[in-house]
């Protein structure tokens, strides 16, 4: 009797024990099923998600510009354009980017500024060409922002803040996106990321600079000069603030950079000392 019921306690085991194998099998078979069936789903393109947030990329970069274009002059001398363009493109060729995305805007301002707008747009303000020592410094300052247009900071930002849907609906109506516009144009000006992205750009941007055999030293010693707050231009300074977090960012890029230094690489400059010297004149007569 016992040895009956020793028996079919086994047969009720074993049968457990297939019912749960078959039922992890068919779940199984029904993901296979289910990702073999999405995997042939291009939900990018069926959503045209993608295609949306280019659209609404590029028609927010162009409106944000406008409204600089429209307080500020824009320079348009060719030497100018041409001498900044040839640090871009360096940069570019030197870290694989493409440089037709990168949109260079140069607009007369004494603020000690520049920054990413959507759709590639880098701004640049005339004070920050005027006040930076030497063309390391602007370079270091101009390979930050094309971090942020590279790893896409601008969208991100402008997703987080104020979502898709509502930045799709102030494309497509302008009127009632009056002040969601000015706060976006304020928003991006004031080069307010978060830590997290401003480590991200700063320490892309040192990659960028070494990639292009630009010494990286002279971007952290311009932030550590701008985060004093007794420096002689503060009034003009928007691309930093005095917070103590600027001699933090400072100090990493120069930690990261110390093996380069260590290695006694000899780095160079993209513009001659004498059309250096002819930018910051063209500037000031411009």
């Amino acid at each position: 009797m016992v040895a009956l019921w020793k028996l079919n306690h086994i047969n009720y085991k074993t049968n457990e024990m297939i019912k749960l194998v078959y039922q992890s099998l068919i779940t199984i078979l029904f993901f296979c099923i289910a990702w073999f069936g999405l995997s042939k789903i291009d939900i990018v393109n069926l959503f045209k998600l993608k295609d949306l947030t280019e659209e609404t990329e590029e028609k927010i970069g162009n409106i944000i510009f406008d409204i600089f274009k429209n307080s500020n002059e824009e320079i348009n001398n060719p030497f100018v354009i041409n001498t900044i363009d040839s640090i871009i493109s360096k940069i570019c060729i030197k870290n694989d980017i493409k440089k037709e995305k990168i949109k260079l805007k140069i607009l007369k301002n004494d603020e000690i500024n520049a920054f990413a707008l959507p759709s590639g747009y880098l701004v640049i303000y005339s004070g920050l060409i005027e006040n930076t020592v030497n063309q390391q410094e602007l370079s270091g300052v101009i390979a930050h922002e094309i971090a942020h247009i590279e790893l896409k900071h601008v969208m991100k930002k402008l997703i987080n803040e104020f979502g898709l849907s509502v930045l799709i609906s102030m494309t497509t109506d302008l009127g009632n996106g009056t002040e969601i516009i000015k706060e976006i144009t304020k928003l991006l000006s004031s080069a307010s990321y978060s830590k997290k992205l401003e480590k991200e750009a700063d320490l892309k941007a040192v990659d960028y600079l070494l990639n292009t055999n630009i010494d990286p030293e002279p971007f952290a010693n311009f932030l550590y000069k701008l985060s004093k707050e007794n420096h002689e231009n503060n009034k003009y300074t928007s691309w930093i603030s005095t917070h103590p977090e600027s001699r933090e960012r400072a100090k990493y890029i120069v930690y990261r950079i110390k093996e380069e230094k260590e290695k006694n690489k000899n780095f160079s400059k993209i513009i001659s000392n004498k059309n250096w010297d002819k930018l910051k004149k063209t500037l000031q007569t411009n």
